[in-house]
């Protein structure tokens, strides 16, 4: 199996969005370089300096599956049925949203009821050898408390938001270290970083 990678865009005070899931200047990297990125997504282009191009490419191509919470699916309507990525996507939630699966019946989403650890197998079972992507903020925090997670990548970029939703939140087991960056690339106000998690 694939390795197992929260990810996010992160201010330095640890939000990934503010409260009412918007998430202020934590993206202006998406659109401050000449590099253009395309997407799955019609009319979702980044344009992006080659640092972060390099970095988000690879991301993007290591993936074979993402695990995501309810609320970014309803955040972003699931993406009308695809991900910019192009990725199937697994769906934790508490209630399948039934209107949505009839509207989107080709849709590569799964929608999993029995909890993360249920969802990450059936996310990896897809992904093979490919690195299975987890949403920051509650589901990559229960990763972390079931010790599923392989290692923690932030887009750290330099605002300090005061509030929000931060990346791991309250954590139901101690300190759980991390190693020094085996990634670290200089973007233009973004800095990207990847620690492996410590067992």
């Amino acid at each position: 199996m694939g390795k197992v990678v929260s990810s996010a865009s992160m201010s330095l005070d640890g939000f990934i969005a503010l409260q009412d899931n918007t998430i202020g200047r934590l993206f202006d990297w998406y659109d401050n370089g000449d590099v253009v990125v395309e997407t799955a997504t019609p009319g979702l282009t980044f344009h992006l300096t080659p640092a972060s191009a390099g970095h988000l490419r690879g991301w993007a191509a290591s993936l074979g599956a993402l695990v995501v919470g309810r609320t970014l699916f309803d955040v972003t309507d699931g993406w009308d049925g695809r991900h910019p990525f192009d990725v199937p996507v697994v769906v934790v939630t508490h209630r399948v949203p039934t209107p949505w699966v009839d509207a989107h019946p080709d849709a590569p989403f799964t929608f999993v009821t029995e909890g993360v650890a249920a969802a990450l197998g059936h996310a990896q079972e897809v992904a093979g050898e490919a690195t299975v992507g987890v949403t920051a903020g509650t589901i990559a925090r229960q990763c972390l408390e079931l010790g599923l997670l392989d290692e923690v990548a932030i887009d750290l970029v330099p605002v300090v938001m005061g509030r929000g939703r931060p990346y791991f939140g309250d954590l139901g087991v101690d300190a759980v270290l991390l190693g020094d960056p085996t990634v670290a690339i200089q973007g233009d106000r973004v800095t990207h970083l990847v620690f492996q998690v410590q067992r």
